[in-house]
């Protein structure tokens, strides 16, 4: 199974002019503030402070890139990859002048970033489908961008309603064929598929 054995903070950014160059696939994280992007970089890792976390939402303004060194034991394996922390959307505290600017910086990078292979989309597993998620994953198939979304915080609920939420989840955003991974970073649970689906989209 692959996993990541080496991670580099490389830069922030705002202007694709300041982009790092990179002849390596990339990924980006999305979704809303605090629904936990930091966190997953940092559990996917295995770096509790390679992306730094905020009690407080609204934290990441930028674009952070992250170079990864990944290893695949069964396939006798190895490379590097980008990761990229998408500026979370749906803070109600951004003005709209500052919401445009995201709209504007994420539509730059969607557009321009050449190397980008996929984009993994984070929603609350407590919470229904919300309206902005909903955007972001439409935006992502108008442009026709591999995607998988993540279920955090699926620690928040019984075991017994887990399957049943996520059906009803992937139902409201229209998932279908989209994998949908619940993920517990206070469990360390659910990175196996993640990690697979990371796989799928290198070659």
């Amino acid at each position: 199974m692959l996993r990541f054995v080496e991670s580099f903070f490389v830069k922030s950014a705002v202007e694709p002019k300041d982009y790092p160059a990179s002849a390596y696939p990339e990924f980006a994280i999305a979704g809303r503030s605090n629904v936990g992007k930091s966190t997953l970089i940092n559990l996917l890792t295995e770096r509790r402070k390679l992306a730094k976390t905020s009690n407080h939402p609204g934290k990441t303004r930028l674009l952070n890139f992250f170079l990864i060194r990944w290893k695949d034991d069964a396939a006798a394996s190895e490379g590097r990859l980008q990761l990229t922390d998408l500026p979370g959307y749906g803070f109600a505290e951004v003005s709209q002048a500052e919401q445009e600017k995201w709209r504007k910086m994420i539509s730059h990078y969607l557009d321009e970033r050449q190397q980008l292979r996929g984009i993994i989309v984070l929603v609350d597993i407590r919470h229904a489908a919300d309206p902005k998620d909903m955007q972001m994953l439409e935006l992502l198939r108008l442009r026709k961008i591999d995607h998988c979304v993540v279920a955090t915080k699926a620690d928040k609920l019984p075991k017994t309603k887990v399957a049943k939420t996520l059906q009803q989840l992937s139902k409201e955003l229209g998932l279908k064929d989209i994998p949908l991974i619940p993920v517990s970073a206070l469990k360390n649970t659910g990175l196996e598929p993640l990690y697979a689906w990371f796989s799928q989209h290198l070659s």
